[in-house]
């Protein structure tokens, strides 16, 4: 293991010079950022943030609707997504933004309790295929690639009463979900993400800051995971043996994870950083990406270590199998990876006894000279996408990344130069990592095209190039000077 912490160990920092070299000033319409001929630009939403009619057409109830319909204060303002931005009834407004815009792409996700109410195939609810149907063939008539994300965050409740993502059997139950939306869409649908962001999942069960707050940390999130894994692998190989010789599609999931630099240039905090990154980064990615499977050795090693130190009988991280192992290493077709920000790492005992971080034996902060947005949890760090897609090569042998999540919160302006500036940093970042470090990038998606449902900071977060009127019944829908800022953008690549 020695061996392997060096080597990662080096990999940072070389990252860590870029960090120290990044200084810059972008001209706010500044498109000239060059990228390879065929690169894809995407714009993303996901289901529960964006489409609203909770309960119309014989969708069943999810996770987010019994805790915004249960406990109205877990959100701020008492918001929630019963409405959103009404896409379920004016996706073709939604289509033709996108169009005009200039993407090529669009990653959306499917409900799965619109699809299957009670969570279950017994019982497949034909309007919902009917809704993602009709809109997978306006975005194809209009020149427009669905990349379709099979579950983002929203799951049944009825899954969720029987133990959500801590029962072993959700695996089964995820796999024939995917089977349904396979069959449904899959002779137009060619990019598929099984699931989005496992570690915001996994926040659910270790924590009470998301949704289903159980507060299990250290125990709940570790489970969590290991049945993510075990449900995304049963996914892919589903489809990679059924489905993907005729439809010849191709099959990943969203990474997330924020990236770490060493606080202080010393030895202990290069040290430091790398280990969070396998702890945030690796806990995921290692078992499909890396030619050995499984989890990080580091991790393996600090979580068995101090589940021992803790009297218990069995270390908190779960162990796979070795079929196991074997069935979810390599069940990748491409890198899907969500990416907005960074942080700093020093040795150190913080977080929750027992939990990811306090196992990690790290303390996270960051610099109070990253600029902010209104997220608190976002500070804008445009060196730490460069670094992230240079670790991401080192580690896993440079495989095709597909930037699925990028992007800036405001409040609720439309001449949002602060955004369009995180978009010329990042974006300037992107292009150096492929053309200077060799990062084999294929495609970058923005988040998100319309302002939505930020979870529980409800609508006071805006993400999106479109502004929507959350005040309006009618939700309608107005271009940002970001909007024009990426039509130019891509409109510059084809010329």
């Amino acid at each position: 293991m020695q061996d392997y912490i060096m080597h990662s160990l080096f990999i940072l920092i070389a990252i860590g010079c870029i960090y120290c070299e990044q200084s810059i000033n972008y001209d706010m319409m500044n498109v000239n950022i060059p990228f390879p001929k065929g690169f894809h630009f995407s714009a993303a939403t996901a289901s529960y943030q964006i489409e609203g009619a909770w309960n119309e057409s014989g969708k069943g109830e999810n996770i987010w609707d019994r805790m915004v319909h249960t406990n109205p204060s877990f959100v701020y303002n008492e918001e929630n997504g019963d409405v959103a931005c009404d896409s379920y009834h004016k996706y073709k407004e939604d289509v033709q933004l996108i169009k005009d815009i200039g993407f090529e792409f669009y990653r959306f996700s499917l409900s799965w309790s619109r699809i299957l109410p009670s969570g279950t195939k017994e019982y497949i609810n034909q309007a919902g295929i009917d809704y993602y149907n009709n809109l997978i063939d306006d975005l194809l008539a209009n020149s427009i690639q669905p990349m379709v994300t099979i579950y983002h965050w929203d799951l049944p409740q009825p899954l969720e009463d029987l133990g959500g993502w801590l029962n072993s059997s959700i695996a089964l139950y995820f796999e024939d979900y995917a089977k349904v939306v396979f069959s449904a869409f899959g002779d137009r649908v060619k990019w598929w993400l099984t699931i989005n962001e496992p570690t915001s999942i996994t926040a659910g069960y270790g924590d009470t800051e998301v949704t289903p707050a159980l507060n299990l940390h250290g125990t709940g999130d570790y489970l969590a995971g290991h049945n993510l894994l075990r449900a995304h692998a049963k996914a892919y190989r589903l489809y990679d043996k059924w489905f993907k010789p005729k439809q010849k599609g191709r099959v990943s999931f969203a990474m997330d994870g924020l990236f770490a630099f060493p606080k202080n240039n010393t030895l202990g905090d290069h040290i430091a950083a790398e280990r969070w990154n396998q702890f945030s980064l690796g806990w995921f990615l290692h078992p499909v990406y890396s030619v050995t499977g499984d989890y990080p050795p580091v991790m393996r090693d600090y979580v068995d270590r101090n589940s021992a130190s803790e009297g218990l009988p069995d270390s908190r991280l779960p162990y796979f199998t070795q079929q196991e192992i074997k069935e979810i290493q390599g069940t990748y077709d491409f890198l899907g990876l969500n990416h907005y920000t960074s942080t700093l790492a020093t040795n150190g005992v913080s977080g929750q006894q027992p939990s990811p971080l306090r196992d990690s034996n790290v303390e996270l902060s960051v610099d109070p000279n990253w600029p902010t947005s209104q997220s608190p949890w976002l500070r804008v760090v445009p060196v730490s996408f460069r670094g992230v897609l240079n670790w991401v090569k080192d580690q896993y042998n440079n495989p095709e990344v597909f930037v699925t999540e990028n992007g800036f919160s405001d409040l609720n302006i439309t001449q949002d130069y602060g955004r369009i500036s995180y978009y010329q940093t990042y974006l300037s970042n992107l292009s150096a990592a492929i053309y200077e470090d060799g990062c084999n990038v294929i495609g970058y998606t923005a988040w998100s095209l319309l302002d939505n449902f930020e979870w529980r900071a409800g609508y006071s977060q805006r993400f999106g190039i479109v502004q929507v009127d959350f005040d309006d019944p009618n939700r309608p829908r107005t271009k940002k000077a970001s909007a024009e800022f990426f039509q130019k953008l891509i409109a510059s690549q084809k010329t």
